[in-house]
């Protein structure tokens, strides 16, 4: 788990900001990135028909596409 030692500071407008050190800041912008990575292969799962075609046919096909 990710342990965070943020600072918390007040702007002149009032808003509270969060201060992260900059490791801190990299280490959680990789567990939310490898988050998104999970997200977005369970939705690939969720949508796949199962359908395939070979490399030659995609080849082919690009081909034919690109000219």
């Amino acid at each position: 788990m990710l342990k965070l030692h943020p600072q918390y500071i007040t702007d002149t407008a009032g808003e509270q900001l969060v201060v992260l050190t900059k490791a801190e800041y990299n280490a959680l912008m990789e567990e939310l990135d490898e988050a998104m990575d999970v997200l977005l292969y369970d939705q690939a799962m969720r949508e796949d028909d199962g359908a395939r075609i070979s490399l030659e046919e995609y080849l082919k096909n690009r081909k034919t596409q690109n000219g």
